[in-house]
């Protein structure tokens, strides 16, 4: 379950979706998740083999590596923005799993 969390929560980066990048984050993370949206609201994105695998967890959280990379383009420049830089944290609240920050 923490890696398909971090898989949508990419996923709804890439696609600008601000409800589902909401649902996806911890309430801790949910103001930042919005602001990193904002970061690519001027840009068109599009994701680029996104594979990922979970590391260390424990009860309660959870550190996902991936791969891929997401390219950025404004005014026919391209960025890449390489995914595997981060580990990102998922914890668990109550059922859900959700995202919560980078370490």
């Amino acid at each position: 379950p923490a890696v398909k969390v971090v898989e949508d929560y990419v996923n709804a980066l890439v696609n600008k979706d601000a409800s589902a990048l909401s649902a996806l984050s911890c309430a801790d993370w949910e103001p930042n998740a919005l602001l990193e949206l904002d970061s690519l609201q001027a840009v068109s994105t599009k994701l680029e083999n996104l594979s990922c695998v979970s590391g260390p967890s424990d009860s309660s959280t959870a550190d996902v590596n991936c791969q891929g990379k997401i390219l950025a383009t404004y005014n026919n420049e391209d960025q890449e923005l390489d995914l595997s830089v981060r580990t990102y944290k998922v914890v668990q609240q109550g059922s859900e799993y959700l995202f919560c920050g980078y370490k």
